[in-house]
């Protein structure tokens, strides 16, 4: 999320802020094999895919009230910037 976030913060250049990752990403960090399995499709689908984008987009913008400010896993913690 905190990866997500970083590219939201381009948006000026990418216009890819938080709700158009949601869009993008949310069915596949949401997947649900219980709907897959049941075939979804036309209007049940987009309804689907909508709840997960609202879902992440929410993420995405509470990133820090959610996960609060613990560095990313792998991220060295000597104040440098990720790449």
């Amino acid at each position: 999320m905190r990866h997500l976030l970083h590219m939201a913060s381009y948006s000026s250049q990418t216009n890819m802020h938080a709700r158009n990752l949601a869009i993008v990403w949310a069915p596949n960090l949401l997947r649900s094999k219980d709907i897959e399995a049941t075939g979804f499709n036309g209007t049940a689908a987009f309804m689907e895919v909508r709840v997960q984008s609202i879902v992440v987009e929410f993420i995405l913008t509470h990133v820090e009230q959610l996960f609060g400010d613990a560095p990313l896993s792998g991220m060295a913690t000597t104040g440098g910037t990720s790449p």
